[in-house]
């Protein structure tokens, strides 16, 4: 009596994460979509360092939306969730913080300026943040 429910109940649960994974690729085709006219929009306007820097932005959320998609299309699967694709999410956020960062760069890069040190030290740590991210994959990878 109780094994139907149970099926119904799974079957429930994998159509609520295919259709959350359906909105996140929607999300996702939607981020690209703007960033393409955002970044295009900049680019035809001259600022060619504002309009590289919003494409980067937008392009590694859509992939960070790809691997969350890709999670719960495999969870609504196999019922199984993986470390891999988080901390691959982990680096690609990781990654695309690092590139902002740098794109934006500081007017006065002086080691007195404090808003220079807080930055060189944000790069310094998700530098860390992405080696570690990677160690992990690596030795998950090995096991």
């Amino acid at each position: 009596m109780r094994e139907p429910l149970y099926r119904t109940l799974e079957g429930l649960e994998a159509a609520i994460y295919l259709f959350a994974g359906l909105i996140l690729a929607v999300a996702a085709g939607l981020i690209l979509f703007f960033a393409v006219l955002e970044g295009g929009g900049a680019l035809m306007r001259g600022e060619v360092a504002q309009g590289i820097v919003l494409l980067l932005d937008r392009v590694l959320l859509a992939l960070m939306l790809a691997e969350v998609i890709y999670t719960v299309v495999r969870f609504a699967r196999e019922g199984t969730i993986e470390a891999e694709p988080f901390l691959i999410i982990g680096i690609i956020a990781s990654v695309r913080r690092l590139l902002v960062i740098t794109a934006e760069g500081v007017a006065d890069a002086s080691l007195d300026n404090p808003r220079f040190a807080a930055i060189l030290v944000e790069l310094g740590l998700l530098s860390i943040a992405v080696l570690l991210f990677a160690l992990a994959i690596f030795f998950i990878r090995r096991r």
